[in-house]
């Protein structure tokens, strides 16, 4: 008992007289210890939700965190919770709520108050708020080239051990001493030592998970299969010619069908040295598939029946690896363009099979999955050791058992509360007025809700389990460890060693698939200039796009496979005539006595200028033959020349020309067209015909600007080819199919690694495509030029 408690002041009766509290002082009370409560309660609901925002966009929309307003919440929340946190803590300690206050009538009201589970939930919040943190932290080693490496934030560890301080030193005589016992005592009860463990308990986890992302970032910045890969990769592309000459003579009978020996994995297991174009290994060069370490992809090929089959093909799996070395290599400016013939002429030869524009987007959106992974998540690092991706599992089930036995606790106790009403609150306070030597009866009164505490609790251990979930999930249904125990097969196929349980496990793990660890989607935007079907009134976000100078309404659909195959077509046109020669859309319309006509329309200022033409075109055409919906041609023309107009409102720094002109030029035609069309009369259903005559005229007379009267004129021409507009869709389709590969090849390596970290893009499949295929830059330009922004920091 305390020795100031009204008891012990009330144990001599004779020398006491007692007296009421004024109202006035009970209310003040109350309202003072109730808005305490009570601010403490929303700085607990806010740190709840930090969590959710850090875990949901930090864990599950990587994609949006890199646009500039969720990486502002994001790392607003990050920020602000230390100190929200530490401000709630400070009012948990056993005397910070004590309370006295002295009234005019020379009465003081004096309160003793006291929590048991709250300052537990307080602090266990606070280590979960922390490890949610750790989980969406990314660390990335890369090389010195590429940009700038991502280490373990130093903020994580020094923001654990403060709250641990705090923890300790408000609930020393209660919880942490408790800590270390595991029987009751006289001073701590079953219940007690329970809330210590599951108090202090996350701060082991959240030491584990600091000291396990330093190891891997340590291990992984000097590894030659990670951090020092490209400069390796690059040795090693200048050394393969010489060594395949010297292999054997040259290549033996069949193996011209078989890829080159690119990387795959092993670059550890082989000594390296240092030479003045990169590393190089200094053991002497033996066919890959006696070496013990290192599988390079002739090796995969040679043993591909040794493999289990399935989708995709592990073969596959293992080039989309060896190629996203070598565009790293592109990231960190090394210049590969004159090495690798051998590469690029195998590259060719899939490009070119008919039927596998599936199969080369796959290998491809594979790659740009590797580098995602790599520039922007914290997997890669954990592969430089073996044993590291099975201890980050260890770690991630530990702290689901702990969520499963924390959450299982506090569902107990809110059930055991529930049913005895006297513990529901978080603070009890036993409170007494003194005037002179008289001294009131105590009275008690509680505050604030059990639930309070019991809720965010729970929602922190959810958020912290599904966490968890994600990274278990994302270790096993990785592409990273399907190209390991790919690996592993092989070099056990190689020695012939016995494939049973792990031809098992390849199989079974190539067929694990998880959306969250696919990043692009295979769809594309979609904008019109011309708002042929404009909304009957104007939204909020209308106005507001307007006012901010947002970009256009976008649209995501599903690539048709359509858009693929024309694609591959044009590229095999090309491959075919002028050394594989990509013009912006004038190579196509010379393959035929009709499509010459058209060439004044390729002549427009600028790229921007051409696609505009060509997309108002191309949508005047839609409307006049609207069916059928089937005709392939129709199908690509009309999303690549909507996609093409969204890359010039959306991811303008991805084409040729500059941002501010490309961006402009849109705005300038859109408000043009919306002008004209603003004044189009809303009549009952037409035939396309019709229609398509009503806004020819429409646009021909009221249009001011040169590209949309351009546009127009083109449209009437295309139209005007044949009644059916078979044609005139094939015309259109191999125009678009020709510009979207024109415009793909670019320096901007700043601007795609972006487009990367969002998700995707086609045009940046074809970037990388192109690259693979010996074309990184345009007609006229030399490959070395890079722009400004591919010398800025990637």
């Amino acid at each position: 008992m305390d020795p100031h408690s009204p008891s012990r002041i009330c144990s001599n009766a004779a020398l006491q007289e007692q007296i009421h509290c004024p109202s006035v002082a009970v209310a003040d009370f109350y309202n003072t210890m109730g808005r305490q409560i009570w601010l403490g309660n929303t700085l607990l609901l806010v740190s709840a939700a930090m969590a959710a925002i850090m875990v949901g966009i930090g864990g599950y929309g990587r994609r949006y965190q890199h646009h500039r307003f969720t990486r502002s919440i994001f790392l607003g929340a990050n920020i602000l919770f230390l100190p929200f946190i530490s401000y709630v803590v400070s009012t948990l300690s056993d005397n910070s709520n004590d309370y006295a206050d002295s009234h005019n009538d020379g009465t003081t009201l004096a309160a003793v108050c006291d929590s048991i589970l709250h300052p537990c939930m307080v602090i266990t919040c606070a280590f979960l708020v922390q490890i949610a943190a750790i989980n969406t932290t990314s660390v990335v080693a890369i090389d010195s080239r590429e940009g700038r490496r991502l280490r373990p934030p130093p903020e994580l560890l020094l923001k654990g051990i403060w709250t641990f301080y705090l923890g300790a030193s408000i609930t020393n005589k209660r919880f942490f001493r408790g800590l270390f016992r595991f029987s009751p005592s006289e001073n701590h009860e079953p219940f007690t030592l329970v809330c210590s463990k599951i108090m202090f308990a996350p701060f082991a986890l959240m030491c584990a998970k600091i000291w396990f992302k330093c190891y891997s970032f340590q291990k992984a910045r000097k590894s030659f299969a990670l951090g020092c890969n490209p400069s390796l990769v690059f040795g090693y592309m200048q050394q393969l010619p010489q060594l395949e000459r010297s292999r054997r003579g040259g290549l033996a009978a069949g193996e011209e069908a078989l890829p080159p020996p690119l990387l795959v994995m092993g670059e550890d297991s082989r000594k390296v040295e240092k030479q003045p174009w990169g590393y190089v290994f200094s053991d002497s060069w033996t066919p890959p598939i006696d070496s013990v370490g290192l599988v390079t992809l002739d090796t995969v090929w040679q043993l591909e029946k040794m493999l289990p089959t399935s989708k995709p093909r592990p073969k596959d799996l293992c080039l989309s690896f060896a190629l996203f070395k070598l565009l790293r290599c592109r990231f960190a400016r090394y210049d590969l363009t004159n090495v690798c013939s051998r590469g690029r002429k195998f590259f060719w030869n899939l490009l070119l099979k008919d039927d596998e524009h599936d199969r080369v987007f796959r290998v491809i959106a594979d790659e740009l999955s590797f580098l995602n992974d790599y520039y922007y998540s914290s997997l890669p690092v954990t592969y430089s050791k073996c044993w590291l991706p099975i201890l980050s599992i260890f770690v991630s089930l530990l702290t689901i058992g702990y969520c499963v036995v924390a959450a299982h606790f506090i569902v107990a106790f809110a059930v055991q509360v529930h049913m005895e009403k006297q513990g529901r609150n978080q603070i009890q306070c036993e409170f007494w007025c003194t005037k002179l030597q008289a001294v009131s009866e105590p009275r008690n009164k509680r505050f604030g809700s059990m639930y309070f505490d019991v809720i965010p609790e729970f929602l922190l251990l959810v958020l912290v389990l599904i966490s968890e979930v994600r990274d278990v999930s994302s270790y096993i249904c990785s592409n990273w460890t399907k190209v390991t125990l790919i690996c592993c097969s092989v070099k056990s196929a190689a020695l012939e060693h016995s494939l049973g349980m792990q031809k098992w496990m390849v199989c079974l793990l190539l067929q694990c698939r998880w959306k969250i660890v696919n990043h692009w989607d295979e769809t594309i935007g979609q904008c019109s200039v011309l708002a042929l079907h404009p909304t009957a009134r104007t939204t909020l976000f209308g106005h507001l796009r307007r006012l901010f100078h947002l970009p256009d309404k976008k649209t995501k659909v599903k690539l048709p496979t359509a858009v693929k195959v024309c694609i591959m077509d044009a590229l095999r046109s090309a491959a075919s005539s002028n050394g594989c020669h990509l013009g912006n859309g004038r190579t196509s319309l010379h393959r035929s006595q009709v499509g010459k006509s058209f060439l004044w329309a390729c002549n427009g200022k600028s790229t921007s200028d051409i696609i505009l033409t060509w997309h108002i075109a191309t949508c005047i055409l839609e409307v006049r033959h609207p069916l059928p919906i089937s005709d392939k041609n129709k199908i690509a023309a009309t999303h690549l020349s909507r996609y093409c107009a969204y890359l010039m409102t959306w991811s303008p720094e991805l084409l040729p020309d500059e941002v501010a002109w490309c961006k402009d030029l849109y705005e300038t035609v859109k408000e043009d067209a919306a002008r004209v069309l603003a004044t189009r009369a809303m009549t009952g259903p037409s035939t396309p015909e019709a229609e398509y005559h009503d806004l020819v005229q429409l646009l021909s007379e009221g249009s001011r600007h040169l590209v949309l009267k351009n546009g127009v004129w083109l449209g009437e021409q295309l139209v005007g080819l044949d009644e059916g507009g078979e044609t005139a869709w094939a015309i259109t389709a191999g125009f678009w199919a020709e510009m979207i590969l024109f415009i793909a090849p670019s320096n901007n390596l700043k601007g795609h690694k972006k487009a990367i970290a969002r998700g995707g893009e086609l045009i940046t499949l074809l970037w990388a495509l192109l690259f693979h295929a010996g074309i990184v830059s345009k007609p006229g330009q030399t490959s070395s030029a890079a722009t400004s922004d591919s010398d800025g920091g990637v």
